[in-house]
């Protein structure tokens, strides 16, 4: 079967739809609910197409709270309620002397991953602009808690915090309708950040971007349906969707962005 599926999406996601199809036959055979790590939106995308052709299985997302971007996914059967579902979350908030330093995303995700945790375990990190939180699996909350009293040179300490005690994130992802004369990534990463094509060649090929949080450094990739792309100094941008073509043989597509 994964080798059938594999064919309608890019070879390098091969790994990740075998894995998938392991889930899913593991939630048809055993007849019970199988719970992942973090996924990132493109990968949810793949294991939702998988999942729905089963008719007996059901698949629901968790990220802690209702606009995440990496959410843990769970496989299982139709006649489970899914409100019983336990996702395994763990929220932590960062105690730091938030008068005298601040905090960046990037130094926490170095941190929490400098650590020795793998990057499917770690949720997403918000603020409101002066708190910090991070959403990590359960299994790894206790090791996490007894790894990190340090952010780069800022003595930090993890609190542990009910999961509806997260704070409403800062920034936004903003939607955009807008065409396209291609997917092609210099194409996206110029259009979604209303730079020059020129300069966000120049940004790939100076190794400043990310593909679904890999590094990447080819202008002329097709990008599909939730790519997500990190620029650095700028956001994100996400392919959310392609809605047809224009008259002129323009994609219509629209962006997700969320800007630095």
């Amino acid at each position: 079967m994964a080798d059938r599926v594999a064919q309608h999406f890019r070879a390098e996601e091969a790994p990740f739809i075998e894995s998938a199809t392991g889930w899913i036959q593991q939630a048809s055979d055993e007849y019970r609910p199988i719970l992942t790590h973090f996924l990132n939106p493109r990968q949810q995308y793949i294991l939702s197409t998988l999942v729905n052709r089963d008719s007996e299985l059901k698949l629901a997302f968790n990220g802690g709270y209702e606009t995440a971007e990496m959410k843990r996914a769970m496989i299982f059967p139709d006649y489970i309620d899914q409100k019983e579902l336990d996702f395994e979350l763990t929220l932590f908030e960062i105690d730091y002397p938030t008068k005298f330093t601040e905090l960046e995303h990037g130094s926490i995700m170095g941190t929490v991953l400098g650590a020795g945790v793998d990057r499917d375990v770690l949720g997403d990190i918000i603020t409101d602009g002066s708190r910090w939180q991070f959403y990590i699996t359960a299994d790894m909350s206790r090791y996490i808690a007894t790894q990190i009293d340090h952010v780069g040179r800022i003595k930090v300490r993890l609190i542990q915090m009910d999961l509806d005690a997260h704070i409403e994130p800062l920034n936004a992802w903003e939607e955009e309708s807008t065409t396209l004369s291609s997917t092609r990534l210099d194409n996206v990463v110029a259009t979604g950040f209303h730079l020059s094509r020129h300069h966000a060649k120049e940004l790939i090929e100076a190794g400043k971007i990310q593909l679904n949080w890999n590094d990447f450094g080819r202008p002329d990739y097709q990008l599909e349906h939730q790519d997500v792309i990190s620029v650095r100094g700028f956001g994100r941008v996400r392919l959310t969707s392609v809605n047809g073509v224009t008259k002129k043989d323009k994609l219509r597509v629209t962006l997700a962005v969320l800007h630095k």
